[in-house]
């Protein structure tokens, strides 16, 4: 069986839990209801199918049964929180503590790699900016980066961006950048993408101070639009990103780090049209 930490559903790890201890040994729902301490011999199954949820006194039973101790049971307790979390904040939060938790025990977390990566704007500046400064120090590459990065943030990101795979050290002080993706669970990964776009927006919002407008590109544009013509500027947008994304991958002669923002937000709640054409103004 996987270790839990490469779990992100507590159901699946109750199943997997239920299917081998099945296999090696007579072991029904029943059993394990018993197990836990639950009066109802189908409790657990009906958790596990997602038709019941696990009470708080209920996790420390189940997680006590199935034998989990220290970060393992606290892993399974985080899973069982964030799956019964009521908002996108209080994900962010247990996320959050799930990264922590595993950053004191020095084990990998698929949602929490994920969710370090995404929410540390210093994560994928230093991923851009370390193969291309080959033996450069911590402190040489910080104070290459703008937002008041550190000597000793940038050596944590790299010996995280190392250990999860996303830089690979090919000597002292060189890396080079591997084709994995950031993986997490379906749920993580868009909180985790939301935490970045909320930390790179202000960082968008600083150059417009720090940065000459020979460095930087801003322009907007404020407009009335309905939802058919909402779907066609996203598709835009999509395309245009594509197309720099390609531009940037044939640039040979890399020697800085840009980030790109493609916002597209409502101003305003929706308001019943009367066939009256709205006007654009360019900013």
């Amino acid at each position: 069986m996987k270790p839990i930490t490469e779990y992100n559903d507590y159901r699946a790890y109750m199943r997997d839990f239920y299917e081998e201890r099945k296999r090696v040994s007579y072991f029904t729902w029943r059993q394990f209801a018993s197990l836990a301490g639950f009066v109802s011999p189908t409790y657990l199954k009906l958790v596990c199918e997602g038709k019941s949820r696990l009470s708080k006194p209920g996790i420390a039973k189940v997680a006590r049964a199935m034998g989990l101790e220290g970060f393992d049971y606290t892993y399974f307790g985080l899973l069982v929180k964030f799956e019964s979390a009521k908002d996108a904040a209080e994900k962010e939060a247990i996320l959050r503590e799930l990264e922590r938790e595993a950053r004191l025990i020095k084990v990998r977390v698929v949602d929490a790699d994920a969710f370090r990566y995404y929410e540390n704007p210093a994560c994928p500046i230093v991923r851009e900016l370390a193969p291309i400064m080959p033996k450069a120090d911590p402190g040489e590459i910080a104070a290459h980066i703008r937002n008041k990065t550190t000597m000793l943030d940038v050596r944590e990101v790299l010996q995280f961006l190392v250990k999860a795979g996303f830089l690979l050290k090919t000597g002292k002080g060189t890396y080079e950048q591997t084709e994995k993706s950031v993986k997490g669970s379906k749920e993580a990964i868009p909180l985790a993408i939301r935490s970045m776009n909320r930390e790179m927006a202000k960082l968008g919002v600083q150059a417009i101070d720090t940065d000459g407008i020979e460095e930087r590109n801003y322009s907007g544009v404020t407009m009335g639009i309905d939802e058919v013509a909402y779907a066609r500027i996203v598709e835009e947008i999509n395309a245009c990103r594509k197309k720099v994304i390609d531009i940037a991958r044939e640039c040979q002669n890399i020697n800085q780090v840009y980030r790109l923002n493609l916002q597209l937000f409502p101003l305003t709640d929706k308001v019943s049209t009367r066939g009256k054409k709205k006007e654009t103004s360019n900013e």
